[in-house]
């Protein structure tokens, strides 16, 4: 992605969102293939589970400009100037599950110590002595970083996920340990397809 091009897709999404008349947060998603093509995927009139890295890079609170907005606010006055990205922000999303066989964990949290510092956010309602119930979504907490560039913010986020402490119940962080320690991630050779090619690798 290149800013170019990141200008070219906020035009169009602007002009088409307008066209429709719609006035409020929302996701856009697209695949891009080798060529750089854009495919629309699908577009989502929410919040959804990663605007934590939207607002780390742009510094804008978007739970509170879209009850804002839905108040009756202009977007121009939320927003209060145009909207700059800085640097580059990752999140990992910390779920209650075995990080090889990929089963749900359920139990009692005996130990939760996260991390801190420098560019790092944690998104959560968990706690030691806490309960995570087999009933829901797995995910019990975000965790998001933000650095000068992709490499500053792979740096923090492995430092982060070496940091935090989950004891009682199985959780993903070991296997974003290995994915960012992979060296095809670090290059940023990956497709859909990484995935499946990193945990054959891992066999």
């Amino acid at each position: 992605m290149t800013p170019e091009l990141r200008q070219e897709i906020g035009d169009i999404i602007g002009k088409t969102l307008s066209q429709v008349g719609y006035h409020n947060a929302g996701t856009i998603e697209f695949l891009m293939d080798k060529d750089r093509r854009l495919y629309f995927i699908e577009m989502n009139t929410r919040i959804q589970v990663e605007h934590p890295v939207t607002e780390m890079v742009t510094d804008v609170d978007l739970v509170k400009s879209q009850i804002m907005i839905a108040a009756g606010e202009k977007l121009a006055d939320v927003l209060q100037g145009p909207i700059v990205h800085r640097g580059h922000a990752i999140e990992c999303r910390i779920n209650a599950e075995h990080p090889e066989k990929f089963t749900p964990s359920a139990g009692k949290i005996t130990t939760f110590n996260p991390p801190g510092g420098t560019g790092v956010r944690i998104d959560t309602a968990a706690y030691a002595e806490g309960t995570i119930p087999p009933y829901y979504d797995s995910l019990i907490a975000k965790l998001v970083v933000r650095g000068k560039d992709r490499s500053e913010a792979i740096s923090r986020m492995s430092r982060a996920l070496g940091m935090f402490i989950v004891e009682g119940i199985y959780t993903t962080i070991p296997l974003h340990r290995r994915i960012l320690a992979d060296p095809d991630f670090r290059a940023g050779d990956f497709d859909t397809g990484f995935i499946e090619r990193f945990l054959a690798k891992a066999k």
